[in-house]
């Protein structure tokens, strides 16, 4: 990744943070189904936007710009959470936990996309 590509990510994710903060956060309804699913709380979402990273920029996505998140939980657990980038509030469209054989580690994407 360059430096341009760097700062962006930087900026993109200082956005999301202060949106999370100012409470500016909306689940759809995949995000909580996903939550139920991999057993996610509200919690633990903003813990990994907290401490997170942007692993994926798709800011010409046919549905409307968003990215790949990666943080991880208080207790250390890894988390994936897509949310949307161009709008006033955030919006988590979904969160999962990486596992393999998709992603070799929580940051390192496998094979198969």
């Amino acid at each position: 990744m360059d430096d341009g590509n760097l700062a962006d990510s930087e900026v993109l994710l200082d956005r999301i943070q202060r949106q999370m903060e100012e409470g500016s956060l909306r689940l759809t309804l995949h995000a909580q189904q996903e939550m139920v699913d991999e057993n996610v709380k509200v919690d633990d979402i903003y813990d990994a936007i907290a401490t997170g990273q942007v692993l994926e920029n798709y800011p010409q996505h046919r549905r409307g710009a968003c990215c790949l998140l990666c943080g991880h939980t208080h207790q250390g657990r890894f988390l994936h959470i897509v949310c949307t980038t161009a709008n006033s509030k955030l919006i988590v469209i979904t969160v999962y936990e990486p596992r393999p054989p998709k992603w070799i580690t929580p940051t390192y994407r496998g094979g198969t996309r």
